[in-house]
């Protein structure tokens, strides 16, 4: 127990973890460590069969198997720090093998629906045009929320038509649009600078208290314009990145440069979006083909 703020060091200066691994991670093995408390054991008494036991404890909880499987992750780090620590001999949750995913395909807007979300924000007021311009930045580039609202002034350039976007380590340069380009320009030009807190603010973004846009602010205005337009489908940032790609795709953009774009590590990430297009011309065939 006492190990824990140690662990989560070594997570930071050792593996570099981010941020938001660094949670799950170390959330995940409280959870262990209470469960194991609870069947009287420490994590160096814990045989493979007690991890088997937890995990199996997890599914029938009801956890989903990616729960499951990144709790499996959790612990076979752990139990490596311990063995590197020398606490452990061996490492119990070696050679298990994670539930297999099912891996969802993510749900996206039809490109009426994105024009439809892209026409709420009222550009003749101060806030809708701020709005507008961060609405069409996120589709023109399928950049995620988080980079969004880390954009400073001079990662952009409007008479080139392209942004400089860094995000996971590796920088990476997307065009934007003509509407894209005119969003900002009127932005920059009209509500900006009416609303900066200081001068020598760097925030592309910001709020009507003139700081930078926050994770949550932005979140907010998502869904109230989800509701405004009035579409069903729970719409994130995240879709609107979704519907980036796919719509890239279905438009004849091939799976690298879509890939080079999103900031994607893997082409297996970007794969998925071939598995949603293909889905939909199946439905297309099978709705529209006579002997279907």
């Amino acid at each position: 127990m006492e190990y824990l703020a140690e662990y989560e060091q070594y997570l930071k200066e050792e593996k570099k973890a981010l941020p938001n691994t660094l949670s799950s991670y170390l959330r995940d093995i409280r959870q262990y460590l209470s469960w194991l408390n609870g069947e009287g054991l420490t994590p160096e008494q814990a045989a493979q069969g007690d991890v088997e036991g937890y995990i199996r404890t997890l599914s029938a909880k009801g956890k989903s198997a990616a729960t499951v499987t990144r709790s499996l992750a959790s612990l076979k780090s752990f139990y490596t720090y311990l063995m590197e620590r020398g606490l452990v001999v061996v490492n119990p949750a070696r050679g298990l093998a994670p539930a297999k995913v099912e891996r969802k395909l993510p749900r996206i807007l039809t490109a009426k629906e994105v024009e439809v979300f892209l026409e709420q924000p009222d550009a003749s007021e101060a806030k809708g045009c701020r709005d507008r311009a961060m609405l069409e930045l996120l589709y023109a580039t399928g950049i995620r929320v988080s980079e969004l609202i880390g954009l400073d002034l001079e990662n952009i350039n409007l008479s080139a038509g392209f942004i400089r976007c860094t995000g996971h380590g590796k920088e990476r340069i997307i065009p934007l649009y003509p509407a894209a380009v005119k969003a900002l320009q009127d932005y920059l030009e009209h509500v900006r600078p009416q609303v900066i807190e200081h001068p020598e603010e760097r925030a592309l973004f910001v709020n009507m208290n003139g700081e930078r846009m926050s994770r949550q602010g932005f979140w907010k205005i998502i869904k109230h314009y989800q509701e405004t337009a009035g579409i069903q489908k729970d719409i994130t940032p995240h879709t609107l990145r979704h519907s980036f790609a796919a719509h890239l795709l279905e438009n004849g953009a091939d799976l690298h440069s879509i890939q080079e774009m999103l900031g994607h590590a893997d082409i297996s990430s970007t794969q998925i979006y071939a598995q949603l297009v293909n889905q939909k011309l199946k439905d297309v065939y099978n709705k529209a083909h006579p002997r279907a």
